[in-house]
């Protein structure tokens, strides 16, 4: 898991500085009002690490169907931040931005769809663990599987406040 965060943050790493150098040079960038649901996203993950913080905590008082279900809200909860990507994809692509209508938005749509990608893998991690804590796989492995899915959950919190931060500064300037 720490090999692929490390790989994660290191892919973004190299993103943010090619971001920055060609949003430094650019002589034809243009300032892309960023869509208000990506703000509404950033707290729909901050209640996600609020939620997958109650189902570790309800594994750790061995309450298996109060973990399962305080999981199931935090996939609920990827699945709309998901869900809000496409709508703010779909509010660029109205206001005439696409893929290749400028660098700016070139980076917007990269960034937005390789973040919400990885977070596709933590939502099924999530629904494995749904599935572990309800009994349906290896006794004795819950608590090592849900560390593992909470850290990465975190993980992908974290990097999307970064991001967003990030394209607050240079895409919308």
């Amino acid at each position: 898991m720490l090999v692929g965060m490390v790989w994660i943050m290191t892919f973004f790493a190299t993103l943010t500085r090619v971001l920055e150098s060609r949003w430094v040079h650019a002589k034809d960038w243009v300032s892309i009002p960023l869509p208000r649901i990506l703000y509404v996203n950033a707290l729909i993950l901050i209640v996600s690490s609020l939620t997958i913080e109650f189902a570790r905590f309800s594994l750790c008082a061995e309450a298996n169907k109060r973990c399962a279900r305080w999981l199931f809200v935090t996939l609920l909860l990827g699945v709309s931040f998901v869900g809000g990507q496409i709508v703010a994809w779909r509010e660029l692509a109205s206001r005439g931005l696409h893929l290749a209508s400028d660098p700016g938005s070139f980076f917007l749509y990269l960034i937005t769809a390789t973040h919400g990608l990885h977070l596709l893998g933590g939502i099924i991690a999530l629904a494995s663990g749904i599935f572990l804590v309800s009994g349906f796989g290896r006794k004795g492995k819950e608590q090592t599987a849900m560390g593992i899915i909470s850290l990465y959950w975190h993980f992908m919190d974290g990097l999307w406040l970064y991001l967003l931060a990030l394209l607050f500064v240079t895409i919308q300037q």
